[in-house]
């Protein structure tokens, strides 16, 4: 029986021994097995690569938390700084809050009350959008009507709708609803009214019926635009509940800030304009992953046709 010894198993029987043809793989770019040795050089440049491009994404956030931080103590008066706390004053106010549960129920209120009058409207929104972008003869007897109250601010309604419905739940409901609805309906409409009409007419050529092309064809391209409107009605929604709630309310975000400023709370006052931020920060990254999931077939179409 013969046996065949590769290269590896007869360089030690050669004379070499096995420290020495360690040694040679090593230095012709053997890959290492042995625990403790480093990492690849493409997967150190790939890591060095995203820690350098998140850094230089988050410059201009770290910049102005800088400033923040350092221009109270550094470059405004006294006087400034008190109307004006560094961070960590107001860092330091917002964990006081935490832990005595202030923040995490004006949060809940104003969440309750964001995603409900949110709800409503991107369901009102996203039906009626589609009805008149297909139904021609309707967008030209609605188009005048929509046309008047979407030129109207919505925070110019909002003592109509407080002495309407009271100074509860359902004026702040109804006013977030009534911002959010026209960013939705509007590019719900552009949406559909912009699909490519050679996909439309290929599809009736392959014999879809007019349900069959709307859901297979007209929706499907209509959901990039339509999450354009829902990330701005999303935006829409927690601002004018902001100023909502500083007329008329016993709990939330915009009741905390208006609060603390009346009770010279300052860096109360700016933990709750912090939190208002990071939230709609928190929507708006939400949306965009919503978006992306719904529509991942653009993404598989352009990565088949590269």
């Amino acid at each position: 029986m013969t046996t065949t010894l590769t290269p590896r198993e007869a360089a030690p029987q050669a004379g070499r021994s096995p420290e020495a043809s360690t040694a040679v793989e090593r230095s012709l770019g053997s890959p290492a097995t042995e625990e403790g040795t480093t990492p690849a050089p493409g997967l150190a440049r790939r890591v060095t690569g995203a820690v350098g491009s998140g850094l230089w994404k988050s410059a201009a956030i770290l910049a102005f938390l800088a400033l923040w931080e350092l221009g109270p103590t550094y470059l405004a008066s006294p006087s400034t700084r008190v109307f004006l706390p560094p961070l960590h004053e107001v860092l330091l106010a917002w964990g006081k809050l935490f832990e005595a549960g202030t923040i995490q129920g004006h949060i809940a209120a104003s969440l309750t009350r964001s995603v409900t009058g949110f709800g409503a409207a991107l369901l009102a929104g996203v039906s009626l959008g589609l009805l008149i972008a297909w139904y021609g003869r309707l967008n030209s007897v609605l188009n005048p009507l929509l046309e008047l109250f979407r030129n109207t601010a919505a925070l110019a309604l909002l003592p109509v709708f407080t002495l309407l419905l009271g100074i509860g739940e359902e004026s702040k409901i109804s006013i977030v609803a009534y911002a959010a609805f026209f960013p939705v309906l509007l590019n719900t409409i552009a949406g559909v009214k912009t699909v490519d009409p050679l996909l439309i007419r290929a599809a009736r050529s392959l014999g879809l019926n007019s349900f069959r092309l709307f859901q297979k064809v007209i929706l499907p391209s209509a959901v990039p635009t339509i999450f354009t409107g829902i990330r701005m009605a999303g935006t829409a929604s927690i601002l004018v509940l902001i100023a909502a709630e500083m007329v008329g309310a016993k709990a939330g975000l915009g009741y905390l800030i208006v609060n603390a400023q009346s009770s010279f709370l300052i860096p109360d006052m700016y933990a709750g304009i912090l939190t208002v931020s990071l939230l709609g920060l928190g929507v708006n990254f939400l949306l965009v992953a919503l978006e992306r999931h719904f529509s991942r077939w653009r993404t598989a179409v352009g990565a088949a046709a590269s």
